[in-house]
C-alpha cells in the first residue's frame, strides 16, 4: 500500500490510528458478540469507522489527505477486490463430484493436494473447493470436527505462502513492490510447519478412526459430493474450464509484475499500465467465468456473492483507517510510534509480533502495519518501493518473518484469515459440531501449532 510522505506522518498523532483499531475490534468481535446484528448492519458500522478517519484527515490537511485517499483506493483497494473477486468467482465455478473414502490416508491426502493448491487457486479458491468433498467423504464419520479445523490449518492459512495469488498480505505485499516470485523463498518454511501440522493431523486422526472401527460406513458410502450423484468411485471435476481462467489469472499478475510500459496519469495518480492492464484481464476472466459456468455448478458449491460483497465493504474502511497508521510507522523515529518501533528488533520477534496480532485481527492489515515497521526502522524517508528492495537486499530475513508470521499464524483462530469462518460456516451448515473460538484455540491451535511456530522461529528466525 502506497505510504505518505516522510513529513505526513511525522506530523499524524498516535490516536489518529485508533479508527483503524476500531474497525479490526468491530470485525473481530460483533460476529461472535452479536451475529444477527452485524450481519444486518456491518456497512453501516464500515461508513462510520471510514468517516470518522477520514473527515478529520481531509480538514486538516486537505488536498494532500485526499490525493493519498485517492492513491490508495486506485493503486491498491481496487486490485486487491479485483484479485479476490476473480479467484473467488473462478474458484466458486469448479466443482468436484464423485466418492471418497472417510479414511486417514485420504483426508491427510485431500488436505495435502489442498496445501500444494492454496498458492496457486488462494487459499479462499482451495478451501471453496475442497471443503465440501472432504465433508462429504467424512459423512459417516462421528469425529469431523479435527478434520475441519485441520482444513482450516493447512489450506485456508498455511499452503497459501508461496504466491501473492495464495494469501491477501502476500499480495499486498506485491503491490507495494515485493517481486513475484520472491515468495517461493519461503518455501523451506512452509513445507516444515505444514509438514509437522499434517503428520499431527494423521497421527490424530487414525487415533480416532481406529476408535470408530466397525462404525464408519464402507468407502464411498455417505460420501457423494454436492448434487446428490454418484461420481463412480472416483471424482470428477465439473467446471473444467475455469482451470485455464486460473491459469489466465496466475499470468496476468506475474506479466505485470516483470512489464513495465509506462505510467497515466489519472486524477494527479500516476497508475502504472501492466498494473491496469492486469486488472483489466482478471476483470475478464471473471466475467468469461460467470458467463461460461452452468449455474447448477455454483449451486453445488454453494455459490454466493456475499462472501466478497462484505469484504469489499470491510476493506474498504480498512485501507482508508489504516493510512495514518501506515504513515507513521514509515516516519521511523520522527513518528508518534517510535516507541513501537524501538521494541522490535529481531526477525525473531517480527515474526512473533505479526503472527500474534494476525491471529487477532486480520493478517493483511497486520502485515502491511508491520512492513510499514521495518521501512520505517531501515529506510526513512526512502520511496516505498525503493525501500522493499532494499529490505530485500539488505535484510531479507526480516520480510521472510513478517510474511510467514502474517501467514501462517493467521490459522491461530476464526479471526485470522477470511477462509477460517467461512468453512467453519460451510461445515456447520452440514451438521459438523464444530468448536467455539476458545474450543478452536485451546484444543487445536495451542497445542498443535504453538510448538510447531516455536520451533520454525526458533530454526529460521
Amino acid at each position: 500500500m502506497p505510504i505518505p510522505p516522510i513529513d505526513f506522518g511525522a506530523r499524524l498523532p498516535a490516536w489518529s490510528a485508533l479508527p483503524f483499531l476500531g474497525i479490526l475490534l468491530s470485525i473481530a468481535l460483533s460476529p461472535i458478540v452479536a451475529p444477527r446484528l452485524w450481519h444486518r448492519h456491518y456497512p453501516t458500522v464500515a461508513l462510520f469507522w471510514g468517516v470518522l478517519l477520514t473527515g478529520p484527515l481531509l480538514w486538516v490537511f486537505g488536498r494532500a489527505a485526499a490525493h493519498e485517499l485517492l492513491h490508495t483506493a486506485l493503486a491498491e483497494y481496487l486490485p486487491f477486490v479485483i484479485l479476490l473477486a476473480a479467484l473467488f468467482t473462478i474458484g466458486g465455478g469448479i466443482h468436484l463430484r464423485g466418492r471418497l473414502p472417510g479414511t486417514p490416508l485420504a483426508n491427510a491426502g485431500l488436505l495435502g493436494l489442498g496445501t500444494l493448491l492454496a498458492s496457486l487457486l488462494g487459499t479462499t479458491g482451495a478451501a471453496m473447493i475442497l471443503i465440501r468433498p472432504l465433508l462429504a467423504a467424512n459423512a459417516g464419520r462421528r469425529h469431523r470436527a479435527h478434520t475441519v479445523v485441520f482444513f482450516i490449518f493447512l489450506v485456508g492459512n498455511l499452503g497459501g505462502a508461496l504466491t501473492p495469488l495464495g494469501d491477501p498480505p502476500l499480495f499486498l505485499g506485491f503491490l507495494a513492490g515485493v517481486p513475484f516470485f520472491w515468495t517461493l523463498k519461503l518455501l523451506p518454511e512452509m513445507l516444515f510447519v505444514a509438514g509437522w501440522v499434517l503428520l499431527a493431523y494423521l497421527g490424530l486422526e487414525t487415533f480416532l478412526y481406529r476408535r470408530e472401527r466397525g462404525r464408519v460406513p464402507p468407502p464411498g458410502e455417505g460420501a457423494v459430493g454436492n448434487g446428490g450423484r454418484p461420481g463412480g468411485g472416483k471424482l470428477i471435476i465439473e467446471g473444467a474450464r475455469n482451470c485455464l481462467f486460473l491459469l489466465g489469472v496466475l499470468a496476468a499478475v506475474i506479466v505485470s509484475g516483470t512489464w513495465h510500459p509506462g505510467e497515466i496519469d489519472l486524477w494527479g495518480i500516476e497508475l502504472p499500465i501492466e498494473n491496469l492492464t492486469r486488472d483489466a484481464v482478471l476483470a475478464l476472466l471473471l466475467l468469461a467465468s460467470w458467463w461460461t459456468t452452468a449455474p447448477r455448478i455454483r449451486q453445488a458449491n454453494g455459490y454466493s456473492w456475499a462472501p466478497i460483497k462484505e469484504v469489499a465493504i470491510l476493506f474498504a474502511a480498512i485501507f482508508a483507517t489504516i493510512l495514518p497508521l501506515l504513515a507513521i510507522l514509515r516516519a521511523g523515529q520522527r513518528g508518534a510510534l517510535a516507541p513501537l518501533l524501538g521494541a522490535v528488533h529481531t526477525p525473531g520477534q517480527f515474526f512473533w509480533a505479526t503472527g500474534v496480532l494476525s491471529s487477532l485481527l486480520d493478517n493483511a492489515p497486520t502485515y502491511l502495519a508491520f512492513l510499514s515497521t521495518a521501512l520505517g526502522r531501515f529506510f526513512p524517508g526512502v520511496t516505498e518501493r525503493t525501500a522493499v528492495l532494499r529490505l530485500i537486499a539488505e535484510q531479507p530475513a526480516f520480510l521472510q518473518a513478517i510474511a510467514t508470521g502474517a501467514v501462517f499464524m493467521g490459522a491461530n483462530t476464526y479471526l485470522g484469515n477470511a477462509p477460517n469462518l467461512m468453512v467453519k460456516a460451510i461445515a456447520e451448515k452440514a451438521g459438523v459440531e464444530m468448536p467455539s473460538f476458545l474450543g478452536y484455540v485451546g484444543r487445536y491451535a495451542l497445542p498443535v501449532l504453538l510448538p510447531v511456530f516455536l520451533l520454525a522461529g526458533w530454526i529460521f528466525f
